[in-house]
């Protein structure tokens, strides 16, 4: 007959030992380092990086997804472009350049209610760029008379 010999109070004292073992050689000490001894350097900006461009990879990935449905809609092309505004709408709502050219879009599929919600985000999100308002506002005026088209 064989015997177990890791049951009852033989088995626990194993285990005990074992987690104690493993306890006090796998965990380091932490390291303490007294305030002062690092010396604090500032990171250079990177070189080569344009100052406007965003850091947010998310940001980015909508500011790529709003100029390829800019040029789709330049082609013709509303409704992919449309698609594509919106798929960058989701990663990035506060985008103000894609809120008006998702005006413009829907200035072109001929429906006013959903180019002026479009373009009235676009005011709030691009109320600090001056060149950017001239557009948004004349945009404005478009929806209102009804005209169609992209503005130059």
């Amino acid at each position: 007959m064989v015997r177990n010999t890791l049951t009852g109070p033989r088995c626990l004292l194993f285990l005990l030992l074992l987690l104690l073992g493993i306890h006090v050689t796998g965990c380091p000490a932490p390291v303490r380092v007294p305030p002062g001894t690092v010396p604090v350097t500032e990171v250079p900006p990177s070189e080569g990086k344009r100052p406007d461009a965003p850091e947010d990879p998310r940001t980015l990935a909508a500011m790529n997804l709003t100029e390829q449905g800019r040029m789709l809609l330049e082609r013709g092309r509303v409704d992919d472009a449309i698609s594509l505004f919106e798929r960058a709408a989701n990663i990035s709502p506060a985008n103000g350049y894609n809120c008006y050219y998702l005006a413009e879009a829907w200035i072109l599929k001929g429906d006013p209610y959903q180019a002026r919600e479009w373009n009235r985000l676009a005011e709030i999100y691009l109320r600090e760029n001056i060149a950017w308002m001239e557009k948004v506002l004349a945009q404005k005026k478009r929806i209102k008379k009804g005209g169609n088209g992209l503005s130059p």
